[in-house]
C-alpha cells in the first residue's frame, strides 16, 4: 500500500504539468443483458435504445476521470432461448434502468488539439444504477415481479431468501476509438460491460418453491407468473416443478452492456467558454 500511495504521490507534479481539459457531451446507443433469461451476449433480439450525459476531466492527455448518467431498458424471454428447458419455464421481463456511473479513462495515444487526432481507449469504474423487472400478466396487464417473491422471497416459509434490492452496484469496463474532429469535438464510438451484484435484474436465480406457499403467502397470479409453461401448446400438462427444482443459475450473477457513439464539446478550462470559442473555434465571417 506504501508503494502505490507513494507512486501517485510521485504523478502528482506530472500531472499537474500536462495540459488538462474537459469533455461534455451525449451518448446514444443500445444496450442488451446477459442472465438467466439470455446465455448470449450479442443475441439476435432486445436490443433497447439508450441514451445519457457524459462529463470527463483529464488531468493528462492518457488519463482522465470519467462521469455520467445513462437510461436504457433489458428485456428477454424463454420462448426465444435455444435451451429446451427454458423453453418449457416460458419466463419474460422488462425492466428500466436508470444508471449513475464513475470511472478512469485511459487513452492508448495522448490526444489534444495539437498532438493525436484518433487514439483507442479503455476505461473502469463503478456503478450504481436501478432496475424494476416486470412481465405482462395472464390478461395482458403489466406485473410488477419482486411484489409476488416468485422464489419465496420474504416469505416465512424460507427464511434463507431474502427480498433483493432494486438499486444495485455494477462494475463498468469496457473501450473504445476516440476521434477529435477540429479543436472542439470529440466523437467516441464506444462498448461497456457492467457486472452486477444482483443475479435479479430478471427476478430469476434460485429454484422453485411450493406453489402452495407462493398461493397461501402471496397469490395465485404469483403462481401462474413464476412457471408459465401452461401458456404454451399442450403445457397445461406440465405440472408445477417440486421445491429445490433449478429456476436459474444463483451462481452467475447478471450483466449487462452499452454500445454507442458520444459526442462531447472540448474544452481547456471552465469559466472562460468565451474566449475558448474565440480563440479556437473556426471564424464563420471574415
Amino acid at each position: 500500500m506504501k508503494r502505490i500511495i507513494t507512486s501517485l504521490l510521485l504523478l502528482i507534479p506530472f500531472f499537474s504539468q500536462a495540459q488538462s481539459h474537459h469533455e461534455i457531451g451525449v451518448f446514444a446507443g443500445v444496450s442488451n443483458y446477459y442472465g438467466d433469461l439470455q446465455d448470449q451476449w450479442f443475441p439476435s433480439y432486445g436490443y433497447k435504445p439508450n441514451a445519457g450525459i457524459i462529463y470527463k476531466f483529464f488531468v493528462h492527455p492518457r488519463v482522465g476521470f470519467r462521469f455520467g448518467c445513462n437510461y436504457s431498458r433489458l428485456t428477454a424471454a424463454d420462448s426465444l432461448s435455444d435451451i429446451p428447458v427454458n423453453k418449457i419455464r416460458n419466463l419474460r421481463f422488462e425492466t428500466g434502468l436508470f444508471e449513475v456511473h464513475g470511472g478512469i479513462e485511459l487513452n492508448l495515444l495522448a490526444v489534444d488539439w495539437n498532438r493525436a487526432k484518433v487514439s483507442p481507449y479503455i476505461f473502469g469504474g463503478i456503478a450504481m444504477f436501478y432496475t424494476n423487472p416486470y412481465t405482462d400478466g395472464m390478461k395482458g396487464e403489466k406485473v410488477f415481479l419482486r411484489p409476488l417473491s416468485t422464489e419465496g422471497q420474504g416469505l416465512p416459509t424460507y427464511p434463507d431468501r431474502k427480498q433483493y434490492n432494486l438499486v444495485n452496484m455494477s462494475f463498468p469496463v469496457g473501450g473504445g476509438m476516440k476521434f477529435f474532429i477540429g479543436k472542439t469535438l470529440m466523437v467516441c464510438t464506444e462498448v461497456g460491460f457492467r457486472y452486477t451484484t444482483t443475479d435479479y435484474i430478471d427476478d430469476v436465480s434460485r429454484s422453485y418453491v411450493n406453489a402452495k406457499d407462493l398461493f397461501d403467502y402471496r397469490s395465485q397470479q404469483a403462481v401462474d407468473l413464476s412457471f408459465r409453461s401452461d401458456e404454451l401448446p399442450g403445457g397445461e400438462a406440465t405440472p408445477y416443478p417440486n421445491y429445490g427444482f433449478q429456476r436459474g443459475d444463483s451462481k452467475r450473477n447478471d450483466w449487462y452492456w452499452f454500445g454507442g457513439l458520444s459526442v462531447s464539446l472540448y474544452l481547456d478550462a471552465f469559466g472562460n467558454v468565451r474566449d475558448y470559442w474565440q480563440s479556437k473555434c473556426p471564424r464563420l465571417f471574415w
